[in-house]
């Protein structure tokens, strides 16, 4: 096997408009340990998720931390088994069709911590050129590999290749992640708090990294971060999740004008801003998350909702699209027929 065909980017099967990755209720449950006393419980850190990422997209998954982020992205790439649901890429379902060998190729991802991610005792060349020489590549063709990757992520193969993690900084580090993640040619990068670790400046130049790798590579990324200005820079689309479940989702510009969940809002409240106009003179969100070993019935936000109505703990709102094109919200203010005092009455033309 030469180097060429083995590191090729795999076909496109489904053609454009066929989604990349299609993930459908997709569910995870982690067992609690009890005490002496005390019995233990199920967190459902992940519950009925579904979502899809278009080819070449950036889909931004956000969210309070303990939402579900990390595990999905676990879930996707085949960390974790899931409990339910099922994984799609480009068409092809994830374990009958698509092995986890070959879902590894076509998927990789970059994890928050760029030092614990490294093998201590591997240099610079010898982690990048890892993957490769697992899928068959001979060890002189990983090498050149290696470095051409160093390249294109900035660094100088005849100054970094032979160091070790921990002669590196932690932008540099994570330049060496990025370059380990493109070994394999993968078509879809998961960036798992890739960025939210380093400075501000540090930040900047690897997002921009990112963006020029996603055009010269014709990638697609799922990019998971608590930090909203960052991933209204990068992202095409975005999902926010709230104990385990999607509560809104749409492009990213009609979701920061036009936010539908209260949820949403609070977060998009809570960003920090340089104008002292605009300075948060209240917190947007009051309480903390509620347990979630045993959330709340109902919408799981409604414990902390100005805007709790019975409805909300009686019943849970599915995600609905709220008229904007591809943007949806599970929220009993968007659908009409909740009987929600907020909820936009319906149209003649709907009730005929």
């Amino acid at each position: 096997m030469s180097a060429t065909d083995a590191l090729d980017p795999v076909a496109d099967v489904g053609g454009p408009q066929q989604p990349l990755l299609a993930v459908s209720g997709l569910s995870k449950s982690f067992a609690v340990r009890g005490g002496l006393f005390r019995h233990g419980g199920v967190v459902r850190a992940v519950d009925d998720v579904s979502f899809s990422v278009d080819k070449g997209e950036v889909l931004g998954i956000v969210g309070e931390s303990g939402c579900g982020k990390s595990t999905t992205a676990r879930l996707i790439i085949g960390l974790i088994d899931p409990d339910g649901g099922e994984i799609a890429f480009d068409g092809e379902p994830v374990g009958p069709a698509l092995s986890l060998r070959e879902l590894r190729r076509r998927v990789q991802m970059v994890f928050q911590d760029s030092y614990a991610s490294l093998n201590p005792r591997l240099t610079v060349e010898d982690t990048i050129a890892f993957g490769p020489k697992v899928h068959g590549i001979t060890p002189a063709e990983a090498r050149e590999r290696a470095h051409e990757l160093l390249r294109k992520v900035g660094l100088d193969p005849a100054l970094f290749a032979g160091r070790y993690p921990h002669e590196l900084s932690g932008g540099q580090r994570q330049r060496i992640n990025i370059a380990r993640a493109l070994a394999l040619a993968p078509r879809l990068v998961i960036l798992d708090e890739a960025v939210s670790a380093l400075d501000k400046s540090v930040e900047a130049q690897v997002l921009n990294l990112l963006l020029d790798l996603k055009d010269e590579l014709g990638l697609t990324y799922v990019f998971i971060s608590h930090d909203l200005n960052v991933v209204r820079f990068i992202s095409d689309r975005v999902v926010v999740m709230y104990l385990g479940e999607v509560v809104e989702s749409g492009p990213v510009e009609s979701l920061w004008a036009d936010a539908r969940h209260p949820y949403t809002r609070a977060l998009l409240a809570a960003m920090p801003s340089l104008d002292p106009d605009r300075r948060t003179r209240e917190a947007p969100i009051a309480g903390d998350p509620p347990n979630p070993i045993n959330p709340p019935e109902g919408c799981r936000f409604h414990t902390r909702c100005p805007y709790a109505e019975p409805v909300c703990s009686a019943a849970a709102p599915k995600l609905m699209p709220t008229g904007t094109d591809r943007h949806a919200a599970a929220c009993h203010m968007v659908d009409p027929a909740s009987g929600h005092s907020k909820a936009a009455p319906l149209r003649e033309s709907e009730n005929a």
